[in-house]
């Protein structure tokens, strides 16, 4: 596969996996032996995982909207940078809904293998989304006086 091909399977996972909802199609764009590295989620380590942490997403931001803002690669590598949107409507990290509207940033790492995703790495602001839902103090200024 090209890497433009890779590129058009990583693009799909956004508009069609995550924005429109369709864990049907993560048997399709995922390898079987399919890898997941979150730090955030060392529990989502394979697809099955993955398509249920999704869909717990789905749950608590049923109006997610995920934009690619960056898109490159090199071989069997492509590289997103990509910004999420959504309206806190579901539980998620223990933290029950708030209706907040709530965006935050990441960066992923695809290797993909004869058109399928076998590895997927993930860094992302999760300080930043637990903050917007209130689930962290915002910091406090330093040498801010009282």
């Amino acid at each position: 596969m090209s890497l433009d091909d890779n590129k058009r399977i990583v693009r799909r996972t956004v508009d069609d996996l995550w924005n429109r909802h369709e864990l049907s199609l993560a048997d399709e764009l995922f390898a079987p032996q399919f890898v997941n590295h979150d730090p955030n989620q060392p529990e989502v380590r394979d697809l099955p995982a993955l398509k249920a942490w999704s869909a717990s997403q789905f749950g608590a931001f049923p109006d997610v909207e995920v934009t690619i803002d960056e898109l490159f690669g090199e071989g069997d590598l492509v590289c997103k940078r990509w910004t999420f949107r959504g309206t806190h409507r579901g539980e998620i990290l223990g933290i029950a809904p708030t209706g907040s509207r709530v965006e935050f940033s990441g960066i992923d790492l695809y290797r993909l293998r004869d058109g399928k995703i076998v590895e997927l790495w993930w860094s992302y602001d999760l300080v930043g989304l637990l903050r917007q839902l209130g689930g962290l103090p915002e910091p406090a200024l330093a040498g801010a006086v009282s």
